[in-house]
């Protein structure tokens, strides 16, 4: 089937080689442990053969594990780093990182202070200098920034986006709305609204968190359709957020409401979702 995860994080208890990062302790990590071995006994009986790496914040700035899975297994893995906005030549870095297979770089509120992810506020959250630096060297490079954001956070990245059109961008996780169980019109309304900018896409997932948040997750389909009919399909890809769609639900319940639950989508669309859209942005062909 040669489906891509768009979206998965990886780490190992072995903090003596991997030491977390400065605010994080081992209590915190849940589960203990989620290396490639762990997350292909999910992903190989489902038809996934492809995966996008987003570093783990247990990690910090330190990309070291990722990256060492990207370079462990070929052809598997590409990357999602998270780097210092703050740092002196942000943009240099991400140059850098390209050649290790790094396609994009998360951003999200509070970044630039060090606060950890889901705990910043969205006004005015992309003022950073480095935020700029970023985003002219991720459309130098056709390297996305990959946006953790709640739906009050949409109006500083259209700001950037307004600012950088030619700038790769990733929403990830519907900008998790509904995340409070809660899904606003005004919410899916807005980012809506991105699909003006032609470089943005939106990944479609993290279905365990969102809405009524239990299988088979039907109660998304108006929100998911919504957002499909203003991006397209080609600007859409599908996503688990493993491991955590796989601590109290299914992997097959993630995929399967892309696969075969939502009627509204073409066996074409389908394809567009869990393996084109991704594939192209993710897994270029080499010229």
């Amino acid at each position: 089937m040669n489906y891509i995860d768009a979206h998965v994080h990886v780490w190992t208890d072995d903090t003596a080689h991997y030491p977390l990062a400065r605010d994080y302790r081992v209590e915190e990590m849940k589960p203990k442990r989620f290396t490639p071995e762990d997350l292909f006994r999910h992903t190989r009986p489902a038809g996934v053969d492809r995966i996008n790496l987003i570093q783990m914040s247990y990690y910090g700035y330190d990309n070291s594990y990722m990256l060492d899975m990207i370079a462990g297994y070929k052809d598997v893995f590409c990357g999602t780093a998270v780097i210092d906005p703050n740092a002196e030549a942000p943009d240099r870095l991400m140059g850098e990182l390209a050649k290790r297979k790094v396609r994009a770089f998360r951003i999200y509120p509070g970044l630039e202070r060090g606060v950890k992810p889901n705990q910043g506020k969205g006004k005015n959250w992309l003022r950073a200098a480095g935020y700029d630096k970023m985003f002219a060297a991720a459309a130098k490079n056709n390297q996305a920034i990959s946006c953790l954001i709640n739906p009050d956070a949409l109006p500083d990245l259209e700001r950037m986006c307004r600012k950088h059109p030619s700038t790769p961008v990733l929403i990830d996780h519907l900008a998790r709305i509904g995340a409070d169980g809660t899904i606003r019109d005004a919410d899916v309304t807005a980012l809506c609204n991105m699909a003006q900018y032609k470089k943005v896409m939106v990944k479609i997932g993290a279905f365990y968190g969102l809405g009524k948040k239990k299988p088979p997750y039907d109660d998304l389909a108006p929100l998911i359709r919504r957002v499909i009919q203003a991006f397209g399909v080609e600007r859409c890809m599908w996503e688990s957020d493993c491991p955590f769609q796989v601590v109290e639900h299914k992997y097959a319940d993630s995929i399967e409401l892309v696969s075969k639950r939502l009627d509204f989508l073409s066996a074409a669309d389908r394809d567009w979702l869990l393996r084109r859209t991704a594939e192209t942005f993710f897994f270029p062909k080499k010229p």
